[in-house]
């Protein structure tokens, strides 16, 4: 019989384990297989939400940006007949995190998927921003090399205002300024761009600005988690849509 595979969403903010809620604690207590992207971390947190939980009688297999495609296959024949749980490093599986290879053979083998409900930088990010929450695009990293990083920030920009579409991407936390000041300079000053950090943090901040205000801002995002969201207004769509 086809077993169950769980989709385990993290906390974002480690000082934040209370938005993981204890839902998901009783739902996976028996589960002893899990696939992580790291164990050490995957052990924390199952301590952390279940001070009972025996994480010394887990199976742990690992899933990430290097697992080749025949690892994978591998993975599919020790779950299929049994319950497993992905475990995401932050935020919800397979949402700019690896794993969806993994449940699409988990489809193709019958396996029941189950997804519980956490939290998801993304989903949390496009709530905060008032941008267009019902068309809108996760482009995940932009590309490390400046000259096409703008060229991509400008095909973004133009899209989001082509279909009306709320263009949502990522830079790793130590280059995010660098990223800032690449779309600052590249998008037009009418260009709504909002910056949402440390999401579920104590230091959580988030704003939502044209790019010409956001000119005038001081603010360093050195090493701190962010999410960049930017939708460009099509002037004749938006006067259309006003005159009904």
């Amino acid at each position: 019989m086809p077993g169950k595979l769980y989709l385990i969403p993290n906390v974002i903010a480690e000082e934040n384990f209370s938005v993981v809620s204890q839902y998901i604690a009783r739902t996976i207590e028996s589960i002893r297989l899990f696939i992580v992207e790291e164990e050490k971390p995957a052990r924390v947190f199952l301590k952390r939400i279940n001070p009972q939980f025996s994480a010394a009688d887990c199976t742990f297999l690992l899933l990430n940006e290097h697992t080749p495609a025949a690892e994978i296959q591998k993975y599919i024949k020790t779950i299929a007949d049994k319950n497993a749980g992905i475990i995401s490093e932050s935020g919800c599986p397979c949402v700019a995190d690896p794993g969806a290879d993994l449940v699409l053979l988990a489809h193709k083998h019958g396996m029941e998927l189950i997804p519980l409900v956490g939290p998801s930088s993304i989903t949390l990010a496009l709530m905060a921003s008032g941008l267009n929450g019902q068309n809108f695009a996760f482009n995940g990293y932009l590309p490390k090399e400046k000259n096409l990083r703008i060229k991509k920030i400008k095909d973004l920009e133009r899209r989001s205002a082509q279909e009306n579409q709320t263009q949502i991407f990522m830079e790793a936390p130590y280059r995010n300024d660098n990223l800032l000041k690449d779309v600052l300079a590249s998008c037009e000053a009418a260009t709504l761009l909002c910056v949402a950090c440390d999401l579920t943090a104590p230091t959580q901040w988030i704003k939502t600005a044209t790019v010409n205000e956001w000119r005038r801002i001081e603010i360093s995002l050195d090493k701190r988690p962010a999410l960049f969201l930017i939708q460009k207004i099509n002037s004749i769509k938006h006067k259309e849509s006003r005159n009904g």
